[in-house]
C-alpha cells in the first residue's frame, strides 16, 4: 500500500511537472543602461507568486549565465537564488502566472522591480537600469575580501556586480592536522561545487578588463577540528601571498610572519570567533571585516555568536536570547572600537562568503580611493593603509583636515581637526555620526531627497578636538522596510598627542582579558603548548595595555 502511494504521488508530480513544461511561456529580455543604452551585465531574480524561483540562460554564444543556488546552511527564511548575466540577451521558460522580476547591478544602479503577468504568448522584454552614482568617476574602486566563488565564475559574476577587486579563496583547511589545500571543503553537505575544484593560478593578478581584477592566491585557515576532536577556533585569511603555505594551524605565528614577509595582508574574518582576539596582537592582523558574512541581502540568519559581547557594548537580545541584525552590527562596531582604543591600527574590510552563504558577491564591499586612476597594486596598498570606507548601501566620502582616511596626525598639544565629507544614497539615510575614541561626538540628520535627481545627498562638517591621543571615524545608517539595515563606515584617522598612546577604558581591557582567560581555560587540555602559548602571549599584551586604561565612565 505504501509503495503504491509513493508511486501514485510520483506519477502525479511527473504529470504536474510535464504540464508545466507543456504550458511554459518563453520570456526573453535584455538589460541595458537607461542613459547610454549600453548592454549591462547584471544579477536577476525571477520569483513566482507561489514562491518558486526561476533561472535564466544567455541567448548569445559569447554570453554567459551562472545560476546561484548555494545553501550550505539551510535556513528557511534566508535564501538567495539568482542568475548573474553577461551583457547579452537572455531567456527562460515559465508557466503562466504572476511573477516578480528583480534586477540589480552592484551598488551604483537602482534596483529594478517589474511585476509581470505571463499568459501563453511569448514575451520580449527590456530592462533599463538607472545609475544613481558613478564612484569610479570620483576615483573610488570597490572590492571584497571573503570570496568563495571559483576563478572560472568570476569573469561573469564580478562584472555583473561591477566589483573591481576580488580575492577568491584558493587554499583552505578546517583541521589542525591538514595544511591548506585544493580539496573540496568538508563543510559543503551537497558535495563538490558544480563549478569544479578550486585551482591555483599563481599569484599574479588576473585582469578581466582594465578596472576589474582577481587577486588569485589566497588562503583561509578556518579551524573546526583539533586532532580528532571537534573544536572551534575560527577563521583568518591570508590575502595575496606569494608561496603556498605548508604549515598547519594552530600555532599561527610562523604563518603570519611568512605572510607579512611576502607582503600579504591578514584579514580577521569575524571578531566573534574564539581565537580572534588572540590573532589581533599575535598575528598582527591588518584588516577587520566591519561588514562580514553575517550581513546578507536576504533575511538575517546567524542569531547567535560563539562569544558573548561585553555589557558596555549594549548589544540587544530578543526574549529568546537571540541577536538581531542591528545587534550584530552593534557588536561588530563596538568590538572594533575596543581594539582601536587599545592602539591596534586595523583598516576595515568587507566580505560575504558568496559561494557558501546565501548572498550575492560584493553585497558587502570596501571602496578604496585612487584619485589618479585604478591600479591593483595601488588599490591593495590603499586597502591596507585604510584609504577606504565599507558599505552595503550608502556612499560615504570623508576627509579630516583635507586628508584621506588612514592618515596619522601628530601634535605636542591639544589638536583640533575638521571632519568633512559627503553622504550620498538612493534611499533615505537615518543619520550620519562622527565617532571619536568610541563615543559619538557629532550626529546629523540628512537632508530630504533631491526631487529632481531622486537622491539623498548630505554634506557634513564638524570640528573635533583631541586632548589625548585617539582616532576618529564617520558612519551612516539607513533602515529599510521590515527593519532591514544598511550602513557605511569610514576607515579611521589617527591623532597622536605627544608620545602618549591611545588609552582604552578599563571595561574594554577587562573584556579582552576575560575573553583570553576563558579561551586559555577552554583550550588548555586540547591545544599544543606552542598553540596555547600564543593565547598566553595575547593575554600578557592586553594586561600590559590595561595598565594605561582609563577609569570607566560613571553611569
Amino acid at each position: 500500500m505504501a509503495n503504491r502511494l509513493i508511486i501514485s504521488l510520483a506519477i502525479i508530480f511527473q504529470i504536474a511537472s510535464t504540464g508545466d513544461q507543456l504550458r511554459a511561456t518563453e520570456l526573453r529580455g535584455r538589460i541595458f543602461d537607461a542613459d547610454t543604452k549600453t548592454p549591462l551585465a547584471a544579477r536577476i531574480y525571477i520569483e513566482a507568486d507561489d514562491g518558486r524561483t526561476y533561472f535564466v540562460e544567455t541567448t548569445d554564444p559569447n554570453g554567459s549565465a551562472i545560476a546561484y543556488k548555494e545553501q550550505w546552511v539551510p535556513m528557511k527564511e534566508s535564501v538567495d537564488r539568482h542568475t548573474t548575466l553577461s551583457p547579452h540577451p537572455f531567456r527562460t521558460d515559465v508557466p503562466p502566472g504572476r511573477y516578480t522580476i528583480t534586477i540589480e547591478r552592484g551598488k551604483e544602479y537602482r534596483t529594478l522591480f517589474r511585476l509581470l503577468r505571463v499568459e501563453e504568448e511569448p514575451l520580449d522584454l527590456e530592462f533599463p537600469l538607472h545609475r544613481w552614482i558613478n564612484m569610479a568617476a570620483r576615483g573610488w574602486y570597490s572590492g571584497e575580501t571573503h570570496v568563495h566563488r571559483r576563478i572560472s565564475e568570476l569573469e561573469n559574476v564580478q562584472l555583473a556586480e561591477d566589483l573591481n577587486v576580488t580575492f577568491p579563496v584558493t587554499f583552505w583547511t578546517t583541521e589542525s592536522t591538514k595544511a591548506p589545500d585544493l580539496e573540496p571543503s568538508n563543510l559543503r553537505s551537497q558535495g563538490p561545487s558544480p563549478h569544479g575544484p578550486r585551482e591555483d593560478r599563481g599569484f599574479n593578478p588576473i585582469a578581466i578588463d582594465n578596472t576589474h581584477v582577481m587577486v588569485p592566491r589566497n588562503t583561509e585557515y578556518e579551524i573546526f577540528k583539533i586532532g580528532e576532536e571537534a573544536h572551534t577556533l575560527g577563521a583568518m585569511f591570508v590575502l595575496n601571498h606569494r608561496s603556498r603555505f605548508t604549515q598547519t594551524a594552530p600555532p599561527i605565528s610562523a604563518i603570519a610572519e611568512q605572510a607579512h614577509s611576502e607582503g600579504a595582508i591578514l584579514d580577521l574574518d569575524k571578531h566573534s570567533w574564539p581565537w580572534s582576539m588572540m590573532l589581533v596582537p599575535v598575528a598582527k592582523i591588518d584588516l577587520y571585516e566591519l561588514l562580514n558574512n553575517s550581513n546578507w541581502r536576504t533575511e538575517f540568519g546567524f542569531k547567535n555568536s560563539p562569544v558573548e559581547p561585553a555589557e558596555y557594548m549594549n548589544v540587544y537580545r530578543t526574549e529568546e536570547g537571540e541577536m538581531t541584525e542591528a545587534s550584530w552590527i552593534q557588536f561588530t562596531l563596538e568590538n572594533y572600537y575596543t581594539l582601536l582604543n587599545c592602539g591596534f591600527k586595523l583598516s576595515p574590510s568587507a566580505g560575504t562568503a558568496s559561494g557558501v552563504h546565501p548572498v550575492p558577491l560584493g553585497f558587502n564591499r570596501v571602496y578604496v580611493h585612487q584619485p589618479n586612476g585604478f591600479s591593483v597594486d595601488g588599490w591593495l596598498q590603499g586597502l591596507k593603509e585604510g584609504r577606504s570606507f565599507v558599505t552595503n548601501g550608502p556612499m560615504l566620502m570623508a576627509k579630516v583636515n583635507g586628508r584621506e582616511a588612514g592618515h596619522q596626525f601628530s601634535s605636542n598639544k591639544p589638536f583640533s581637526v575638521e571632519v568633512s565629507g559627503l553622504c550620498v544614497s538612493n534611499h533615505a539615510v537615518d543619520f550620519i555620526e562622527i565617532i571619536q575614541n568610541g563615543k559619538i561626538v557629532g550626529q546629523m540628520v540628512p537632508k530630504s531627497a533631491n526631487e529632481l535627481l531622486d537622491l539623498y545627498s548630505t554634506s557634513f562638517r564638524k570640528r573635533v578636538t583631541f586632548r589625548e591621543s585617539g582616532w576618529v571615524v564617520v558612519r551612516c545608517q539607513q533602515e529599510y522596510p521590515q527593519g532591514r539595515l544598511k550602513f557605511a563606515h569610514s576607515a579611521p584617522w589617527y591623532v597622536n598627542i605627544g608620545d602618549q598612546p591611545v588609552r582604552p577604558r578599563q571595561e574594554e581591557t577587562d573584556y579582552l582579558i576575560g575573553r583570553l582567560e576563558y579561551e586559555i581555560a577552554r583550550n588548555r587540555s586540547i591545544l599544543s603548548e606552542p598553540a596555547l602559548a600564543e593565547f598566553e602571549t595575547a593575554l600578557a599584551i592586553y594586561k600590559e595595555i590595561a595598565k594605561r586604561a582609563k577609569p570607566n565612565p560613571k553611569k
